[in-house]
């Protein structure tokens, strides 16, 4: 089978597709044909290697032997499953996340039966499958740990990427006024999925907005406590998905009676999957697709990533 394997930080030209043995699968997994996977902003950074301290677990030098092909995202058809499995059979239809283990950009993966792994939409194809993986779960993490509710006022910084569509959808499927941050080629796209007012960030500032909102949700890291501190209420939450310094701001805040900083990571989706089926099935959850690129170009699908402008997922196809 093929694989994107990598064999050092880099370009995306470091990436480079080889013929590896096909898996078999343990008594407790699935062996997955995989039809679809994302490229995401985080993949690219593993690919870099940055941040640096992240290489504690990527490696120093170079990537883990076990760590060299990336991908997170995915949909595909189970092929095989181990004599213990009882929760998928051949021929299901699937989605999910491979989680630390990375390993979906290939034509095969094997995961346990308990992964975050479900049934995909019947009404999706593969692509728009993979596509509602990780952003959706990880906009549903952070916006039920930071408290939300109906009736809350919620500004989602970065609203046109993967996460912040997903955010503006499901913060108004709870009831919450949404207020989306985004250039202004996204601000239609945006007010589409339900945003009820919409910042252009080139033209203005939503810390000097003289607005109050119960949560600051920050998709990109390109924002600060510093800055949503000011319009938060005062039991307001910032919700910020990446930066180290976050996590002690963090530890520090959660003994304050006052505006907090939630952090946390997103890895066991099971329960997520089930939900964001559940609404995408009933025709509440829409999946954004920027771009589609076939398996042999998955080095130009990083390189459109990292300008830092797609719209949604960018997704990969494997016929």
């Amino acid at each position: 089978m093929k694989a994107a394997i990598y064999t050092r930080f880099g370009p995306p030209e470091v990436l480079a597709l080889h013929q590896v043995p096909k898996p078999e699968p343990r008594e407790d997994e699935v062996l997955i044909q995989v039809r679809a996977m994302t490229v995401t902003s985080a993949e690219c950074a593993m690919r870099r290697g940055e941040p640096l301290w992240g290489r504690i677990i990527l490696g120093l030098r170079r990537p883990r032997k076990r760590m060299r092909t990336l991908g997170t995202e995915l949909a595909g058809r189970v092929e095989a499953v181990g004599a213990k499995v009882t929760r998928f059979r051949p021929g299901d239809e699937v989605f999910g996340f491979t989680g630390f283990r990375l390993g979906a950009n290939a034509e095969y993966v094997c995961l346990a039966q308990r992964a975050s792994l479900e049934l995909k939409p019947v009404n999706l194809g593969f692509e728009e499958a993979a596509a509602a993986v990780d952003g959706a779960s990880t906009a549903l993490y952070f916006l039920r740990k930071a408290g939300l509710r109906a009736g809350h006022r919620v500004l989602v910084y970065g609203a046109s990427g993967s996460i912040g569509t997903y955010a503006v959808q499901l913060a108004k499927h709870f009831g919450a006024h949404v207020t989306a941050v985004c250039g202004p080629r996204n601000a239609d796209l945006v007010a589409e999925l339900g945003a009820d007012e919409v910042i252009d960030y080139t033209k203005e500032d939503y810390s000097r907005s003289g607005a109050r909102y119960d949560i600051v949700f920050d998709t990109l890291g390109k924002s600060s406590f510093a800055q949503a501190r000011t319009v938060l209420t005062r039991q307001g939450r910032y919700a910020p998905t990446t930066g180290l310094g976050n996590t002690f701001l963090s530890l520090g805040t959660s003994l304050s009676r006052g505006r907090k900083v939630v952090t946390g990571m997103s890895v066991d989706k099971n329960d997520s999957l089930a939900l964001l089926k559940g609404l995408i099935e009933a025709e509440q959850l829409r999946v954004v697709i920027d771009r589609r690129y076939p398996f042999d170009q998955l080095a130009e699908a990083h390189r459109y990533v990292e300008t830092g402008h797609k719209r949604g997922n960018v997704v990969i196809t494997i016929d």
